[in-house]
């Protein structure tokens, strides 16, 4: 495999001294040096103060990581991309995106998520209120709004892709797998195309031969995403074959059939591995290295309910990458 880019070995000399994660980061800086340059692994946020020792240096709170953390995040060697899921949750105003560029190194892109007012299907945040059709479902004019605007006047050097996630609801508002086809079609074709796309189903019943071909036509990327309602990823590739992508996605969340609030309960202060599977790192393996075959630009973003601590995860899969 190609050497990869020399950037976090400089980033060493940042460390110089007595500075408590210089082990660390020359641990990471070595692995690193061994991976292709077309791979980027990241978190899937960067606000878990328990990384302390593997991610910060002192003891954070969440204020203080949710405001300043990503500086100290990208200097670690393995860490090349973040997740940025904020956005899903309500628009982003214009100055958060400028502070989150200012603590960036250049040539750092992050994968931000597109707002759920966009891509549920019943009005999101109702909570335990009956469903209700969300009439800006696949609008682009709604995503303009909420986040498409401000991305393009001030964060797009440092995005790789927007994430479109499509949560699992009732049928009888998604729609069956052509008609939702025929909606990310027509969304797609209106977007801007400086902003690169990835979309993510957390439906099974929705990745078909359809959705596949929408993405293909349209330059989309689909997220190969290990998640609870979905088959692995590797499974994906039955459907949504790597050889389509534009660049290539991973996204590990949490294994089928386990439970969110569970896995967070059981898994914080999430600074230890707790559920760790061969098989299914060796299905994720086979995706990235498939990938990085087929020349393709490789995000890979790992949530602490995947194994039970993303910083670890990720030191472990770019080590079996390296070792390859």
């Amino acid at each position: 495999m190609p050497t990869r880019r020399s950037a976090p070995i400089a980033q060493l000399d940042l460390f110089a001294g007595p500075d408590p994660l210089g082990p660390v980061y020359r641990e990471a800086a070595a692995v690193a040096a061994r991976l292709p340059p077309k791979l980027h692994f990241g978190t899937s946020s960067w606000f878990s103060t328990g990384w302390e020792g593997l991610v910060w240096s002192r003891r954070y709170t969440e204020s203080d990581l949710a405001h300043d953390g990503l500086r100290e995040y990208a200097r670690h060697p393995l860490l090349t991309t973040v997740g940025i899921d904020r956005s899903y949750y309500g628009p982003l105003p214009p100055a958060d995106l400028d502070r989150y560029a200012s603590q960036l190194p250049p040539g750092f892109r992050c994968v931000l998520k597109a707002p759920a007012s966009v891509t549920s299907a019943i009005v999101p945040n109702r909570r335990d209120e009956s469903p209700v059709a969300n009439p800006d479902y696949c609008s682009v004019e709604r995503f303009q709004r909420d986040l498409g605007d401000a991305l393009l006047g001030h964060f797009l050097p440092h995005t790789a892709a927007v994430l479109f996630e499509f949560p699992m609801v009732p049928r009888a508002f998604s729609g069956d797998a052509a008609a939702f086809a025929r909606r990310l079609d027509a969304m797609l074709s209106e977007l801007d195309p400086r902003i690169p796309v990835a979309v993510e189903l957390r439906d099974p019943g929705l990745l078909k031969t359809a959705y596949a071909s929408v993405l293909r036509e349209r330059r989309a990327a689909h997220v190969y995403n290990l998640h609870t309602h979905m088959p692995l990823p590797g499974a994906q590739r039955a459907v949504v074959a790597l050889r389509d992508q534009p660049f290539a996605v991973v996204r590990l969340l949490m294994p089928p059939h386990t439970r969110y609030e569970e896995r967070r309960r059981d898994f914080a202060p999430f600074n230890r591995l707790q559920d760790v599977d061969p098989a299914r790192r060796a299905d994720t393996l086979s995706v990235i290295v498939e990938a990085l075959g087929g020349g393709l630009e490789t995000w890979v973003l790992v949530n602490n309910k995947a194994e039970g601590s993303s910083p670890l995860t990720i030191r472990a899969l770019a080590e079996a990458v390296a070792g390859g």
